[in-house]
C-alpha cells in the first residue's frame, strides 16, 4: 500500500502529469499545406528545466505560408535571442508558439483556424526548411500532436504475464501483437 501511494503521489508531480488537455472538436489545422512530415517530436522533459523537446518540428522550407491551427489572439510577435517567432493565444488556456516565423500580425490581432499567420524564416534551433510548433495548456508544454488527432492511446497491458495476442484496434488496420510466450511489462 504505501508504494502505490508513493506513486500517485510521483505521478501528480510530475510535470504534465495532472494535466489533461481538451481535445479540439473538430481537431486543429495542420498549420503548412503539404505532407505532414515531423522531423523532430515532441519529447517532453523529466521535470520543468530537465531537457526535451518542447514541441515538434515539422518540414517547411523558408517561405512556406504557415496558417492559425484553431481561431485566437496573436499574444506576441519578435525576436527571442536569434529567433523570429508568433505566439497565439487560443483561449482555455491553450497557447501555440511557432519559429522561425515572420509575420505581419501584430499582438492583439484575431486570428481564424486556417488564417495566414505569417512564413517560414531562417533562425532558432531548427535547421532551415523546419517549422517549430510549440503548444502549452496552463503553462505546462503538450504535444503538440494531440491537438490535431494524431496520437493514439496507450494501450497499458499487464505487467509480467505472458500475451499471446493482443488486439490494439479496430481501425481495420493489421493492428496485432504477438508476442508468444513473451513477458509484457510497458505500454505500446
Amino acid at each position: 500500500m504505501p508504494r502505490a501511494i508513493a506513486f500517485l503521489l510521483l505521478l501528480v508531480m510530475l510535470p504534465g502529469a495532472a494535466v489533461v488537455p481538451p481535445t479540439p472538436d473538430p481537431p486543429w489545422t495542420w498549420p503548412v499545406d503539404g505532407a505532414r512530415t515531423v522531423t523532430t517530436p515532441f519529447r517532453a522533459p523529466a521535470h520543468d528545466y530537465g531537457p526535451g523537446h518542447r514541441g515538434i518540428d515539422m518540414s517547411a522550407p523558408v517561405g512556406t505560408v504557415v496558417r492559425a491551427p484553431a481561431d485566437g489572439v496573436v499574444a506576441f510577435r519578435g525576436v527571442v535571442v536569434d529567433r523570429p517567432l508568433l505566439t497565439i493565444d487560443h483561449g482555455d488556456g491553450l497557447v501555440t508558439t511557432f519559429e522561425p516565423l515572420e509575420s505581419t500580425l501584430s499582438p492583439g490581432a484575431v486570428v481564424a483556424a486556417g488564417q495566414e499567420i505569417g512564413t517560414v524564416a531562417l533562425g532558432g534551433h531548427t535547421p532551415a526548411a523546419e517549422l517549430h510548433l510549440g503548444v502549452r495548456y496552463d503553462d505546462v508544454y503538450i504535444n503538440p500532436m494531440l491537438m490535431f488527432g494524431e496520437v493514439p492511446r496507450a494501450i497499458l497491458l499487464p505487467c509480467c504475464a505472458p500475451v499471446t495476442g493482443v488486439s490494439l484496434g479496430g481501425t481495420g488496420t493489421p493492428e496485432v501483437l504477438r508476442l508468444v510466450g513473451a513477458r509484457v511489462g510497458r505500454s505500446l
